[in-house]
């Protein structure tokens, strides 16, 4: 590596990588860290989330205390109540007496949010990352959107960057015009009125989504819409209270220190709790259904489940041919459409920029991040910075990695970390359910999850640089 000299290179105690909620959020609470010097690069010119599928009356499927903050925070000026406030809309949200924020609103909130954290960079794409063992420091190379090339030095480095859609193998051949994923179906709306057949392969609330304004299109003399999905119902979210205790740190905790295949196991059997669909969308669905009873000469409309897509063809006639299977019986069959919708899920960015670091990062057997308990990545053990993951850990923390919800509390566990003392009191009480066999002096009532800060852990003063912490939780263990 060629020596960097001071006129190239800035400094930062740390460099996230990313600008969704996650790492947004991450950036808030930081900003209450008197001394700590933390950007945040966003590749894009700026904060779009979600776009291709923001339908104008759209919930989040979270309460509103999910937010960048509350969970954490909760008297945070970027709280989404202190949003509410400065936009003038307290007393509208108070008498609409809906906890769930429309999508909309809450990327408005999000882009108020950014308005307010000059640690916020956008147009900075990194394009590699190493660590230099003379400097005791992570260097990232990074390109602006006018093509200017700067470098940057940090003692330690969040990557947030998020999924991207994933199409199957049995849908990949497809040529662009005949599919489209539910991430992009906004933008691609000239595709969909062209087509006078579209089927949704695949389910989830996306899936569900787009169904909804297809069978509403419908509804209005639109195109035939086909739903086949390889689920056993169209099943809804299981947001039942009890089960949503799987999204506390106390689960997080317990679901950690199990071994990788039972953790394996237990996301693909958990797969409702964040695959499924709401129940609001599926009464939606079936409303649209029922008004359709009273109409003649629509185009028809089908919805199938147990349904495998197993390949697909274009044909000379130029449709879209799909080879299916249903699940129940063995039985194959043809399905023939203009277009299809691909409700198949998303698949983690690959973190091209790791590139000169892949022998120093420790993968599991499947090629992802082994990650501690306080979010961290197992590094080569030359390397002293660390570098933490958000939303990149579903194999190791359980399904609460994509809720919103936790994303305050893995924050400020990657914030106290970092610092080495707990500068944010993490939540002791966050389920009425143990995990787990009980302890051999018997089960606490009332389970406490204990603070995330490595033991020993050196203390820090606010206004100075933090140093480096004592052992990982992992090393200590």
């Amino acid at each position: 590596m060629n020596p960097l000299t001071a006129e190239t290179a800035s400094e930062h105690d740390v460099v996230a990588i990313g600008c969704g909620p996650f790492n947004l959020g991450l950036a808030a609470l930081a900003s209450r860290v008197e001394g700590l010097d933390l950007v945040v690069l966003e590749a894009q010119a700026g904060l779009h989330w979600h776009p291709g599928l923001m339908f104008d009356e759209a919930l989040l499927q979270l309460s509103f205390l999910a937010d960048l903050v509350s969970l954490i925070d909760p008297t945070h000026p970027l709280s989404f109540l202190a949003y509410l406030g400065e936009k003038d809309r307290l007393y509208p949200f108070y008498i609409r007496e809906r906890f769930h924020p429309t999508r909309r609103e809450y990327e408005d909130y999000l882009r108020w949010a950014v308005t307010k954290l000059p640690s916020v960079r956008f147009s900075h794409r990194v394009e590699s990352m190493d660590w230099d063992a003379g400097r005791q420091r992570f260097v990232l190379h990074v390109r602006r959107a006018e093509g200017e090339r700067v470098t940057m030095l940090a003692r330690d480095v969040v990557i947030g960057i998020g999924t991207e859609p994933s199409l199957p193998r049995a849908l990949a051949s497809l040529p662009e015009g005949r599919v489209v994923h539910t991430g992009h179906y906004l933008h691609r709306q000239r595709d969909v009125e062209a087509a006078r057949r579209v089927t949704v392969v695949g389910s989830g609330q996306s899936g569900a989504e787009v169904a909804l304004d297809l069978l509403q299109r419908n509804l209005a003399g639109g195109a035939a819409v086909s739903w086949l999905t390889r689920t056993v119902s169209f099943a809804p979210l299981d947001y039942t209270k009890l089960t949503l205790e799987m999204t506390t740190p106390a689960y997080v905790r317990y679901f950690h220190a199990l071994p990788q295949p039972t953790k394996d196991r237990l996301v693909a059997e958990q797969w409702r709790h964040y695959k499924g669909i709401s129940t609001e969308t599926l009464e939606q669905l079936h409303d649209v259904l029922y008004r359709r009873e009273l109409e003649q000469g629509l185009a028809p409309v089908e919805l199938r489940s147990s349904v495998a897509v197993e390949d697909a063809s274009v044909s000379p006639a130029g449709d879209v041919v799909l080879q299916c299977r249903h699940l129940d019986t063995g039985e194959t069959f043809e399905h023939t459409t203009a277009l299809v919708v691909a409700a198949t899920g998303y698949k983690q960015r690959a973190p091209g920029f790791l590139r000169p670091m892949e022998q120093q990062v420790r993968w599991d057997d499947q090629g992802r991040y082994r990650v501690r308990l306080d979010y961290s990545v197992e590094l080569a053990p030359e390397i002293q910075g660390r570098v933490f993951v958000t939303h990149a850990d579903l194999h190791s923390h359980g399904v609460a990695a994509p809720d919103l919800g936790i994303s305050a509390f893995r924050n400020a566990t990657i914030l106290n970390t970092l610092l080495g003392r707990e500068i944010f009191r993490l939540p002791r009480r966050t389920a009425f359910s143990s995990f787990g066999v009980p302890e051999r002096s018997g089960d606490e009532a009332h389970p406490v999850d204990r603070p995330q800060v490595p033991p020993h852990a050196h203390p820090v003063v606010l206004g100075e640089p933090p140093r480096p912490v004592g052992p990982r939780l992992s090393e200590a263990s």
